[in-house]
């Protein structure tokens, strides 16, 4: 490296440190929480392995711009990983879910090719971030007259040559009605996508064919959607097929709520998202009391219907929650904000931070070209909002990498 480019480096290094410092005393002033930094912090408790267990969500970011910013943010502010939007070839259309109607397990979509995807892989690893990919597995397209897909693959509703015919769909072919029962939820149409019947050990090889194909494009695990979706049972079988499984960590998407399917369920396939954690912060940050997220334990497995902090992924927002009013969002302003560097700071389960686009209606997709390619993202342009690389959260990234499960040993109240 010649010489200037190291002085860059050092200056970059020093300035990153020092934001840090200070991100982390602004935190303490204000939460009145003194973390031991000088211990030696013993492993991580969380199933992201390493103290390395941020993760930036890219919501609908293109390939190249993430190994893009794999190499200029994520990986010198210290994340652990980058999750991905969903990489299979997916519907047409404008909006944002379109990446979530899947017809086919081409690793082509609207946000970059195949070739694209494995170097940003690679990219995102000598940068020292691992990568998630949004895997969508439950179902595929909720077009009843059928259509064309992205890369061009012609489907019908129950019918995707060359992956699935309709008997490989669950036998209930309307939507949900009632999500106290249990069959309902895991074998009637989630707003009318066509539910796959995981439990067909074909089924089942199908979908684990596409999660390896990913392994072997150098994926380092998955989150999984709709996982309340699918059968327990299921799931353990589809991932008991998947290569390298010891390697790979598994996020599952099972939203909590007061209905039979619990999250509990799940553990033995890897973290689970507690969507618990995100509502009670919207309530404290949001015009609540914040010490009372610190009160006794804290917020976190001592609290009733909270997982443990060996399964437990936590976050602010997903792309879901935004949309619908459940928890805070980028419009929250400082309170969001706040609420991802408590989050961060925080010792419970393994943070993820999103990162999408302002938008003023909630179909809104990200802005793309005339061919309809997302248009690689740029911070400030076309909404993105950029929260990943933010200063004030960024650097408490590497707050929590050197204080990552140091015990909290005082705590005083905010006035």
């Amino acid at each position: 490296m010649p010489a200037h480019d190291e002085d860059v480096a050092v200056h970059s290094s020093v300035k990153r440190k020092r934001f840090q410092f200070l991100a982390s005393m602004v935190l303490m002033a204000f939460f009145g929480t003194l973390f031991s930094s000088t211990a030696t912090a013993p492993p991580a408790q969380a199933a992201a392995p390493g103290p390395k267990d941020a993760t930036a969500v890219m919501f609908s970011w293109t390939w190249n711009a993430i190994a893009r910013e794999c190499t200029e943010n994520l990986g010198p502010a210290g994340y652990g990983y980058v999750q991905t939007s969903p990489p299979q070839e997916h519907v047409q259309g404008p909006e944002w879910w379109t990446h979530y109607q899947p017809v086919s397990y081409k690793v082509e979509s609207r946000l970059g090719t195949r070739a694209e995807f494995k170097q940003m892989v690679d990219t995102c690893h000598t940068a020292g971030v691992k990568v998630i990919a949004d895997a969508v597995i439950n179902h595929m397209s909720g077009k009843s007259a059928g259509g064309t897909g992205w890369a061009g693959t012609i489907f019908q509703h129950y019918d995707y040559p060359g992956n699935y015919q309709g008997q490989d769909f669950h036998s209930c072919r309307r939507d949900i009605a009632n999500y106290q029962n249990r069959w309902e939820v895991q074998e009637c149409n989630l707003v009318n996508l066509s539910d796959l019947n995981t439990s067909s050990p074909y089924v089942q090889g199908r979908i684990a064919g596409y999660l390896n194909d990913l392994v072997g494009l150098g994926v380092d695990g998955f989150r999984i959607d709709a996982v309340k979706h699918i059968a327990a049972s299921d799931m353990q079988g589809i991932l008991s097929r998947v290569n390298d499984r010891a390697r790979l960590y598994v996020v599952q998407e099972v939203i909590r709520a007061n209905e039979p399917i619990q999250p509990e369920e799940y553990t033995s396939n890897g973290d689970i998202h507690e969507f618990a954690y995100a509502r009670k912060l919207k309530e404290a940050f949001n015009g609540g009391n914040i010490n009372w997220l610190i009160t006794g334990n804290g917020i976190g497995p001592s609290w009733a219907g909270f997982l443990p902090q060996q399964n437990a992924a936590v976050f602010v927002d997903n792309h879901d929650t935004e949309r619908n009013g459940e928890t805070l969002t980028y419009k929250d302003g400082a309170n969001y904000d706040l609420a991802q560097i408590f989050t961060l700071a925080w010792n419970y389960g393994s943070p993820s931070i999103h990162s999408g686009y302002s938008f003023s209606n909630n179909e809104t997709g990200p802005a793309v070209a005339s061919n309809g390619e997302v248009m690689d993202p740029v911070c400030g342009q076309n909404g993105w909002t950029c929260k990943h690389a933010q200063t004030n959260i960024e650097n408490m990234v590497g707050f929590r990498n050197t204080s990552h499960a140091a015990p909290i040993v005082n705590k005083a109240r905010c006035s």
